[in-house]
């Protein structure tokens, strides 16, 4: 006997519609089966639209018990539609319970129901999603205006690339390990090694320019007196309780990171300083010291530092993989120093340091400058197209007009806003 032949859904679609123009009997000649499947697949027409076009079968088992898989389903929708996790073990407790409330006695609820009901309703276990920064009801009225701030202040006082800064403050840990590795199948255990560290945390405050340039970074660590260490060359070494942004580490940032950028020792030329908006960078004390340093802060809406903020775009992903890079290198070559309790020691802030500069050095200019160009604040001459690199691959959209202007109400917006919330450090626990 031949084995029998299984058909797409797609394929039966177009069956069914060859037969509904031609009828079934020219439509079992036109596709060499028999007529009693086109006039199957003809009254399953609406169930086949509803499934996926490779799929091949419509096997599986019809629900033995539907009016409790519709309970147990709504239930699990509620569940979700309130952000609550649900488990398998939780469907087969709930379904054990509807069982009860249905008077049904022979049903078990075992891990094979919960899975074919699983299947029956389109159900699938998924991995928790990171929540990404929500964007503000008014958000395109404030991109438009904050651009147009941006392209008004440059235009008034004729400030050239090298003179539009962003500076931004990142997160980085210790060690840095992957989420996942290779493996051999059927591996229950998969561990990744680690100093331990994960959580002990640091920050990293990068700036650039719109010509490319990166100024020199400046760490803060969680500490309250400085490492004796030997830092290298091109880094700014600050500490503090919380190992985060304040306002005494951002007027030392002004006076010894951001006088670097090219002509900025003598403050003749009228700069650019667009940052977001947190409380540490728009106080009084801050604006008075950009002031000394002839600057004009441009304070990115609340919400928005993903469309606005050029390190956020393009720079910051990359300097981050290059860290991870720096890490894994170090774990994977020279030997190591341990605890007396035999825990491995982690890289020394020196190290950490190095990692830094290296990482910061090895970003391309092109990277750079690709962020300011999808941040559009800052008008490039239209015969400077945009430069592929490695971390940008989103299509070249169009620059705002050099004839853009706002008025002075609105342009007073940018030096005010603030965050709803501010970041004020790390935990205790993250030492």
């Amino acid at each position: 006997m031949p084995p029998r032949k299984s058909y797409t859904a797609a394929f039966k679609l177009e069956a069914v519609k060859y037969a509904k123009e031609n009828g079934n009997r020219a439509a079992a000649r036109n596709y060499t089966i028999n007529e009693s499947m086109v006039r199957s697949w003809r009254k399953q027409e609406d169930q086949l639209r509803l499934t996926k076009k490779s799929k091949r079968a419509n096997r599986g088992h019809k629900a033995r018990w539907p009016a409790l898989e519709d309970k147990v389903e709504s239930w699990i929708l509620e569940q979700r539609a309130s952000l609550r996790g649900v488990s398998t073990t939780q469907i087969r407790l709930k379904a054990i319970a509807a069982a009860k409330e249905l008077n049904i006695v022979d049903f078990q609820g075992g891990p094979s129901w919960c899975l074919r009901f699983m299947r029956r309703k389109q159900l699938s276990i998924r991995s928790r999603t990171t929540v990404c920064q929500t964007l503000p009801a008014d958000f395109e009225e404030k991109l438009v205006n904050f651009r147009a701030y941006c392209i008004d202040k440059v235009a008034d006082f004729n400030i050239s690339p090298d003179s539009v800064i962003n500076m931004d403050e990142v997160p980085l840990t210790f060690d840095m390990p992957l989420n996942r590795t290779v493996e051999k199948r059927g591996t229950k255990t998969i561990s990744i090694k680690t100093t331990g560290h994960e959580k002990a945390s640091f920050t990293c405050v990068l700036s650039c320019t719109a010509s490319g340039f990166l100024l020199p970074p400046m760490l803060i660590f969680k500490r309250k007196t400085m490492p004796k260490e030997n830092f290298p060359k091109g880094i700014i070494i600050k500490v503090n309780e919380k190992g985060w942004m304040d306002n005494e580490m951002m007027k030392s940032w002004v006076t010894e990171c951001y006088v670097k950028r090219p002509g900025g020792f003598f403050h003749t030329r009228r700069a650019l300083l667009v940052m977001d908006s947190m409380r540490a960078h728009i106080t009084k004390e801050v604006k008075d010291v950009l002031e000394t340093v002839n600057t004009t802060p441009a304070v990115i809406p609340g919400g928005m530092t993903k469309l606005l903020q050029p390190l956020d775009i393009s720079v910051n992903r990359t300097f981050k993989m290059r860290m991870r890079s720096q890490w894994e290198e170090w774990m994977t070559s020279g030997e190591k120093s341990f605890t007396a309790t035999g825990r491995l020691r982690r890289a020394t802030l020196a190290e950490v340091a190095t990692w830094v500069v290296d990482s910061a050095k090895s970003v391309p200019k092109s990277c750079v400058v690709n962020g300011f160009k999808k941040a559009e604040i800052f008008a490039y001459k239209e015969d400077a197209p945009m430069v592929e690199s490695d971390s940008e691959s989103e299509d070249d959209e169009p620059l705002i007009n050099m004839d853009t202007r706002i008025t002075p109400e609105l342009a007073e917006l940018f030096h005010s806003d603030t965050e709803d919330e501010d970041f004020d450090g790390f935990s205790d626990s993250e030492d």
